[in-house]
């Protein structure tokens, strides 16, 4: 079994595809718990049905099923502050896709 720490490094390190910050750092990846069986977290998205919501998910869970965990998550909608901090991070960084 892995130790907490190196779930968070591995889900830490996981870059958005079009702008250069973790999606831990752009808040998109939250909450994250994990047991012997699977990884727990939520993505928090600025706006609903993002055309690349898939994408973001899919490059968690595939990280998440390489160390022989599954993953259950939520999605939610991120309040007001979060999402300015999110728009901010992505202006600063976009390099497109």
């Amino acid at each position: 079994m892995k130790t907490k720490e190196e779930v968070l490094n591995v889900i830490s390190a996981i870059k958005h595809p079009a702008i250069n910050h973790s999606l831990v750092d752009l808040g998109i990846i939250k909450d994250i718990e994990f047991d012997d069986k699977a990884v727990e977290l939520k993505f928090v998205f600025p706006f609903p049905n993002i055309p690349i919501e898939e994408m973001l998910i899919n490059s968690i869970k595939t990280r998440i099923n390489s160390m022989g965990y599954s993953l259950r998550s939520d999605i939610i909608l991120m309040n007001e502050q979060e999402k300015a901090k999110f728009m901010q991070m992505e202006s600063e960084a976009w390099k497109g896709m």
